[in-house]
Protein backbone atom coordinates (compact mmCIF):
# COMPACT_ATOMS: atom_id res chain seq x y z
CA UNK A 1 0.00 0.00 0.00
CA UNK A 2 1.67 3.12 -1.29
CA UNK A 3 1.95 6.39 0.24
CA UNK A 4 2.31 9.90 -0.98
CA UNK A 5 4.75 12.06 1.74
CA UNK A 6 4.00 15.93 0.76
CA UNK A 7 7.23 17.31 2.20
CA UNK A 8 9.32 14.31 1.37
CA UNK A 9 8.31 14.06 -2.32
CA UNK A 10 8.28 10.24 -2.16
CA UNK A 11 5.61 7.07 -2.28
CA UNK A 12 6.01 4.55 0.21
CA UNK A 13 4.55 1.70 0.89
CA UNK A 14 3.18 2.50 4.59
CA UNK A 15 3.87 -0.85 5.79
CA UNK A 16 7.95 -0.80 6.03
CA UNK A 17 6.66 2.48 7.99
CA UNK A 18 5.00 1.11 10.74
CA UNK A 19 7.22 -1.50 11.15
CA UNK A 20 10.09 0.69 11.03
CA UNK A 21 8.72 2.95 13.82
CA UNK A 22 7.50 -0.48 16.09
CA UNK A 23 11.47 -1.82 15.64
CA UNK A 24 12.95 1.67 16.70
CA UNK A 25 10.44 1.98 19.29
CA UNK A 26 11.40 -1.34 20.70
CA UNK A 27 14.80 -0.29 21.32
CA UNK A 28 14.08 2.88 22.72
CA UNK A 29 12.27 1.39 25.47
CA UNK A 30 15.11 -1.61 25.88
CA UNK A 31 18.01 1.01 25.99
CA UNK A 32 16.90 3.98 27.03
CA UNK A 33 17.71 5.61 23.49
CA UNK A 34 15.36 7.38 21.44
CA UNK A 35 15.98 5.52 18.55
CA UNK A 36 17.06 7.77 16.03
CA UNK A 37 20.59 6.95 15.45
CA UNK A 38 18.83 3.98 13.82
CA UNK A 39 15.99 5.75 12.41
CA UNK A 40 17.42 8.22 10.66
CA UNK A 41 19.63 6.82 8.36
CA UNK A 42 16.78 3.75 7.87
CA UNK A 43 14.88 6.73 6.22
CA UNK A 44 17.84 7.57 3.90
CA UNK A 45 17.88 4.19 3.49
CA UNK A 46 14.23 3.83 1.87
CA UNK A 47 14.63 7.17 -0.11
CA UNK A 48 13.55 10.09 2.17
CA UNK A 49 15.77 13.17 1.60
CA UNK A 50 18.44 13.40 4.75
CA UNK A 51 16.84 17.21 5.74
CA UNK A 52 13.46 15.38 5.99
CA UNK A 53 14.61 12.41 7.57
CA UNK A 54 16.38 14.28 10.29
CA UNK A 55 13.87 17.33 11.22
CA UNK A 56 10.51 14.57 10.62
CA UNK A 57 12.45 11.66 13.15
CA UNK A 58 12.96 14.08 16.24
CA UNK A 59 9.49 14.58 15.91
CA UNK A 60 8.74 10.66 16.39
CA UNK A 61 11.37 10.24 18.79
CA UNK A 62 9.05 12.49 21.21
CA UNK A 63 6.15 10.16 21.03
CA UNK A 64 8.14 7.41 21.75
CA UNK A 65 10.49 8.68 24.18
CA UNK A 66 7.28 9.62 25.82
CA UNK A 67 5.74 6.10 26.16
CA UNK A 68 8.88 4.58 27.23
CA UNK A 69 9.57 7.09 29.79
CA UNK A 70 6.23 6.21 31.59
CA UNK A 71 6.81 2.43 31.88
CA UNK A 72 10.00 3.30 33.31
CA UNK A 73 8.59 6.03 35.66
CA UNK A 74 5.71 3.61 36.73
CA UNK A 75 9.42 1.13 38.57
CA UNK A 76 10.43 4.03 39.70
CA UNK A 77 13.67 4.85 37.60
CA UNK A 78 13.78 8.14 36.77
CA UNK A 79 15.87 10.94 38.11
CA UNK A 80 13.69 14.06 37.69
CA UNK A 81 16.61 16.43 39.56
CA UNK A 82 19.33 14.89 37.55
CA UNK A 83 16.85 15.02 34.08
CA UNK A 84 16.05 19.02 34.63
CA UNK A 85 20.02 19.61 34.56
CA UNK A 86 20.59 17.63 31.19
CA UNK A 87 16.97 19.68 29.83
CA UNK A 88 18.46 22.99 30.58
CA UNK A 89 21.70 22.17 28.73
CA UNK A 90 19.44 20.32 25.89
CA UNK A 91 17.22 23.01 24.92
CA UNK A 92 20.19 25.64 24.92
CA UNK A 93 22.35 22.86 22.66
CA UNK A 94 19.06 21.88 20.50
CA UNK A 95 18.37 25.64 19.62
CA UNK A 96 21.65 26.59 18.40
CA UNK A 97 21.95 23.34 16.67
CA UNK A 98 18.94 24.14 14.97
CA UNK A 99 20.14 27.49 13.64
CA UNK A 100 23.22 26.10 12.24
CA UNK A 101 21.54 23.29 10.45
CA UNK A 102 19.69 26.07 8.78
CA UNK A 103 23.07 27.83 8.12
CA UNK A 104 24.28 24.18 6.41
CA UNK A 105 21.17 23.74 4.38
CA UNK A 106 22.01 27.66 2.88
CA UNK A 107 25.62 26.44 1.71
CA UNK A 108 24.01 23.16 0.54
CA UNK A 109 26.55 20.95 2.60
CA UNK A 110 23.70 19.77 4.79
CA UNK A 111 22.89 16.13 3.64
CA UNK A 112 26.88 15.22 3.37
CA UNK A 113 27.34 17.23 7.10
CA UNK A 114 24.45 14.55 8.09
CA UNK A 115 26.05 11.59 7.01
CA UNK A 116 29.59 12.35 8.06
CA UNK A 117 28.49 13.07 11.50
CA UNK A 118 26.91 9.65 11.75
CA UNK A 119 29.84 7.85 10.83
CA UNK A 120 32.18 9.70 13.21
CA UNK A 121 29.91 9.33 16.01
CA UNK A 122 28.72 5.89 15.41
CA UNK A 123 31.76 4.55 14.97
CA UNK A 124 33.96 6.47 18.11
CA UNK A 125 30.82 5.82 20.52
CA UNK A 126 29.78 2.47 19.17
CA UNK A 127 33.49 0.95 19.53
CA UNK A 128 34.20 2.52 22.94
CA UNK A 129 30.74 1.23 24.36
CA UNK A 130 31.84 -2.13 23.14
CA UNK A 131 35.03 -2.34 24.27
CA UNK A 132 34.19 -1.15 27.91
CA UNK A 133 30.83 -3.04 28.13
CA UNK A 134 32.54 -6.51 27.19
CA UNK A 135 35.44 -5.65 29.86
CA UNK A 136 32.37 -5.58 32.51
CA UNK A 137 31.02 -8.76 31.14
CA UNK A 138 34.48 -10.05 31.69
CA UNK A 139 35.19 -8.51 34.91
CA UNK A 140 31.70 -9.66 36.37
CA UNK A 141 32.11 -13.29 35.76
CA UNK A 142 35.78 -13.14 37.45
CA UNK A 143 34.90 -11.35 40.60
CA UNK A 144 33.22 -9.04 42.07
CA UNK A 145 31.20 -5.42 40.97
CA UNK A 146 33.97 -3.06 39.56
CA UNK A 147 35.10 -0.51 41.17
CA UNK A 148 32.87 2.72 41.00
CA UNK A 149 33.15 6.75 41.09
CA UNK A 150 36.86 6.66 40.68
CA UNK A 151 37.34 10.76 41.51
CA UNK A 152 38.73 13.14 38.53
CA UNK A 153 39.20 16.48 37.73
CA UNK A 154 35.47 16.75 37.07
CA UNK A 155 34.71 16.47 40.42
CA UNK A 156 36.34 18.92 41.92
CA UNK A 157 34.15 21.52 39.44
CA UNK A 158 31.77 24.05 41.41
CA UNK A 159 27.80 24.48 42.10
CA UNK A 160 27.80 20.85 43.42
CA UNK A 161 24.22 19.43 43.67
CA UNK A 162 22.87 16.63 45.38
CA UNK A 163 21.33 14.31 43.42
CA UNK A 164 19.44 11.70 45.81
CA UNK A 165 17.53 9.33 43.20
CA UNK A 166 21.20 8.41 41.65
CA UNK A 167 23.08 9.13 44.83
CA UNK A 168 25.66 11.63 43.62
CA UNK A 169 26.83 14.74 45.09
CA UNK A 170 28.72 16.23 42.10
CA UNK A 171 28.21 19.99 40.06
CA UNK A 172 25.84 20.65 37.95
CA UNK A 173 28.16 21.93 34.90
CA UNK A 174 28.53 18.00 34.34
CA UNK A 175 25.19 17.82 33.13
CA UNK A 176 24.52 21.05 31.71
CA UNK A 177 27.80 20.49 29.58
CA UNK A 178 26.43 17.11 28.28
CA UNK A 179 23.00 18.53 27.61
CA UNK A 180 24.14 20.67 25.40
CA UNK A 181 26.45 18.36 22.93
CA UNK A 182 22.95 16.51 23.39
CA UNK A 183 20.89 18.98 22.34
CA UNK A 184 22.99 20.05 19.22
CA UNK A 185 23.46 16.56 17.90
CA UNK A 186 19.59 16.59 18.20
CA UNK A 187 19.38 18.85 15.82
CA UNK A 188 21.89 18.39 13.50
CA UNK A 189 21.35 14.31 13.25
CA UNK A 190 17.67 13.92 14.69
CA UNK A 191 18.53 11.53 17.18
CA UNK A 192 17.43 12.25 20.88
CA UNK A 193 21.34 11.68 21.82
CA UNK A 194 20.56 8.92 23.18
CA UNK A 195 23.82 7.01 22.16
CA UNK A 196 25.86 9.88 23.75
CA UNK A 197 23.67 10.71 26.45
CA UNK A 198 23.39 6.96 27.88
CA UNK A 199 27.31 6.43 27.56
CA UNK A 200 27.87 10.12 29.07
CA UNK A 201 25.50 9.33 32.13
CA UNK A 202 27.14 6.23 33.29
CA UNK A 203 30.69 6.82 32.56
CA UNK A 204 30.75 10.83 33.38
CA UNK A 205 28.24 11.53 35.59
CA UNK A 206 28.62 7.93 36.98
CA UNK A 207 24.89 7.35 37.84
CA UNK A 208 23.27 3.94 38.08
CA UNK A 209 22.11 2.39 35.64
CA UNK A 210 19.16 1.34 36.34
CA UNK A 211 18.24 4.89 36.81
CA UNK A 212 20.20 6.10 33.19
CA UNK A 213 17.31 4.93 31.12
CA UNK A 214 14.77 6.86 32.14
CA UNK A 215 16.03 9.87 33.02
CA UNK A 216 17.57 9.85 29.49
CA UNK A 217 14.31 9.51 27.57
CA UNK A 218 12.52 11.94 29.94
CA UNK A 219 15.20 14.55 29.07
CA UNK A 220 14.83 13.45 25.08
CA UNK A 221 11.35 14.35 25.18
CA UNK A 222 11.55 18.15 25.64
CA UNK A 223 14.59 18.17 23.93
CA UNK A 224 13.46 16.97 20.39
CA UNK A 225 10.22 18.93 21.14
CA UNK A 226 12.48 21.60 20.84
CA UNK A 227 14.47 20.83 17.62
CA UNK A 228 10.92 19.79 15.96
CA UNK A 229 9.45 23.27 16.74
CA UNK A 230 12.15 24.66 15.50
CA UNK A 231 12.99 23.08 12.36
CA UNK A 232 9.39 22.96 11.20
CA UNK A 233 9.10 26.94 11.58
CA UNK A 234 12.89 27.92 10.53
CA UNK A 235 13.36 25.08 7.83
CA UNK A 236 10.15 23.59 7.02
CA UNK A 237 11.55 19.92 6.65
CA UNK A 238 8.71 18.15 8.83
CA UNK A 239 6.74 15.97 7.17
CA UNK A 240 3.70 15.43 9.58
CA UNK A 241 2.17 12.28 7.47
CA UNK A 242 5.74 10.09 7.75
CA UNK A 243 5.77 11.50 11.48
CA UNK A 244 2.03 10.11 12.51
CA UNK A 245 2.68 6.44 10.96
CA UNK A 246 6.52 6.47 12.40
CA UNK A 247 4.84 7.51 15.85
CA UNK A 248 2.17 5.01 16.01
CA UNK A 249 4.68 2.32 15.50
CA UNK A 250 6.86 4.20 17.75
CA UNK A 251 4.45 4.26 21.04
CA UNK A 252 3.81 0.70 20.55
CA UNK A 253 7.03 -0.82 19.98
CA UNK A 254 8.55 1.31 23.05
CA UNK A 255 6.11 -0.93 25.72
CA UNK A 256 7.48 -3.64 24.73
CA UNK A 257 10.85 -2.78 25.25
CA UNK A 258 10.91 -1.26 28.03
CA UNK A 259 9.68 -4.78 29.51
CA UNK A 260 12.31 -6.78 27.81
CA UNK A 261 14.80 -4.70 29.09
CA UNK A 262 14.64 -5.84 32.88
CA UNK A 263 14.98 -9.11 31.54
CA UNK A 264 18.36 -8.46 30.44
CA UNK A 265 22.27 -7.33 32.52
CA UNK A 266 23.19 -3.45 32.35
CA UNK A 267 26.23 -5.05 30.51
CA UNK A 268 24.26 -7.39 27.96
CA UNK A 269 22.19 -4.40 26.88
CA UNK A 270 25.53 -2.10 26.49
CA UNK A 271 26.92 -5.13 23.98
CA UNK A 272 24.15 -5.25 22.18
CA UNK A 273 23.25 -1.28 21.81
CA UNK A 274 27.28 -0.73 20.52
CA UNK A 275 26.75 -3.88 18.06
CA UNK A 276 23.92 -2.18 16.48
CA UNK A 277 25.44 1.42 16.67
CA UNK A 278 28.59 -0.25 14.78
CA UNK A 279 26.27 -1.80 11.87
CA UNK A 280 24.52 1.20 11.11
CA UNK A 281 27.91 3.32 11.40
CA UNK A 282 28.91 0.35 8.53
CA UNK A 283 26.28 0.73 6.17
CA UNK A 284 26.27 4.58 6.41
CA UNK A 285 30.23 4.63 5.60
CA UNK A 286 30.07 1.94 2.67
CA UNK A 287 27.62 4.29 0.86
CA UNK A 288 28.89 7.30 1.22
CA UNK A 289 32.19 5.91 -0.69
CA UNK A 290 30.70 3.22 -2.80
CA UNK A 291 29.64 4.42 -6.26
CA UNK A 292 26.15 4.94 -6.79
CA UNK A 293 24.35 2.59 -9.57
CA UNK A 294 23.04 5.82 -11.04
CA UNK A 295 25.36 9.02 -11.60
CA UNK A 296 22.85 10.72 -12.77
CA UNK A 297 19.25 10.92 -11.27
CA UNK A 298 16.25 12.83 -13.35
CA UNK A 299 13.60 13.79 -11.88
CA UNK A 300 10.34 13.76 -14.41
CA UNK A 301 7.03 16.03 -14.28
CA UNK A 302 4.16 14.69 -14.33
CA UNK A 303 3.06 10.75 -14.32
CA UNK A 304 5.32 8.23 -12.71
Amino acid sequence: MQLYLPIAETSINIFILLGMGGGVGFLSGLFGVGGGFLMTPLLIFVGIPPTVAVATEANQIVASSVSGVLAHWRRGNVDFKMGLMLLIGGVIGSTFGVWLFSLLKQLGQIDLVIKLSYVIFLSIIGSLMFVEATRAMLRSRKAGPPKRHQHTWMHGLPFKMRFRRSRLYISALLPVTVGVLVGILAAIMGVGGGFVMVPAMIYLIGMPTSVVVGTSLFQIIFVTANATFLQATMNQTVDIVLALILLIGGVIGAQFGARAGVKLKGEQLRVLLALMVLAVCGKLGFDLVATPADLFTLHTSGGH
